[in-house]
């Protein structure tokens, strides 16, 4: 199987400095503003992406610890294969945020609920629409088991509460 390799589009600016103090998912970091930086080459594909007004960030995990099969997700104490959790330690780093967009301003996206590091390498952005992303019928598997308060809780603490 040939590698793959891809190329920042441009970076994530966030307040979230320390991983450990950073949110686990967009819904921890509510109300937490940022801006996507794109690389002027970029700007003509954002053209029409203001009529939406939540995107998905894919970006890369660039300051992920070593990739490992079995990890223990933040919002429980069991080990659980990696590709059951969203933990950062992947075999391929790859991240992915579904966050509110605010606005536009040239090559700079206004963006609200975000949950990741500053200065993270943006891959790509994706519209999200509700007609193709939500499933009435979803299951959740091992988080269906997680209550609401442990997981309100150690979501806001971020990635210093767990130890994936």
């Amino acid at each position: 199987m040939k590698d793959v390799t891809y190329r920042p589009i441009g970076v994530i600016r966030t307040p979230h400095t320390e991983q450990k103090d950073t949110p686990i998912q967009p819904v921890f970091a509510r109300g937490v503003a940022g801006r996507v930086e794109l690389l002027p080459e970029y700007e003509e594909g954002l053209r029409d992406l203001e009529g939406f007004s939540y995107i998905y960030l894919l970006y890369a995990f660039d300051r992920a610890k070593e990739p490992r099969l079995l990890v223990v997700p933040y919002l429980e104490d069991v080990e659980r294969g990696v590709f059951a959790t969203r933990s950062p330690s992947r075999p391929n780093a790859l991240g992915m945020s579904l966050v509110r967009l605010l606005g536009r301003e040239g090559t700079i996206l206004h963006i609200e609920d975000v949950d990741v590091l500053d200065g993270t390498p943006l891959l790509d952005i994706k519209p999200y629409i509700g007609r193709y992303d939500t499933r009435e019928d979803a299951r959740s598997g091992w988080q269906e088991d997680v209550d609401d308060i442990t997981a309100s809780e150690r979501g806001r603490r971020g990635y210093g509460g767990g130890k994936s």
